[in-house]
């Protein structure tokens, strides 16, 4: 089946001319990020207690009862990462063992390498 249509896509791709595709990659529209009906900027301008009020009870319960140094480190890891990058680069990868750490805003953005016992995944 896909013989058939390949031949066609060339045929195709070979006949948009260059102008017109500068101009199909201005038109493009990139997904926004949304979390209950709340864009990015919003969600970054919240405290910590407005956010937990926003999210589902589990997060909730696991952001209350999660007390300890090792999640605020790996918040503090990813700003740094953050800060180091150029404008329109991706920040460099922070690996952590961490598996179970709520995804707030600010995280959003950032590379985090998590380790699944063999090795590193780029979320």
């Amino acid at each position: 089946f896909l013989y058939f249509i390949a031949p066609t896509l060339a045929f195709m791709a070979s006949n948009i001319t260059q102008e017109r595709y500068e101009q199909l990659k201005k038109e493009r529209t990139f997904h926004k990020f949304t979390y209950r009906g709340l864009e990015i900027d919003p969600l970054l301008a919240l405290t910590e207690e407005e956010f937990k009020a926003l999210v589902h009870a589990r997060a909730r319960r696991h952001m209350n009862r999660s007390v300890g140094r090792r999640p605020p480190v790996l918040l503090k890891r990813l700003r740094e990462a953050k800060k180091n990058v150029k404008i329109g680069e991706k920040p460099k990868a922070v690996k952590t063992h961490l598996r179970d750490v709520i995804v707030t805003p600010e995280m959003v953005g950032s590379v985090v390498g998590i380790y699944n016992g063999h090795q590193f995944n780029a979320v």
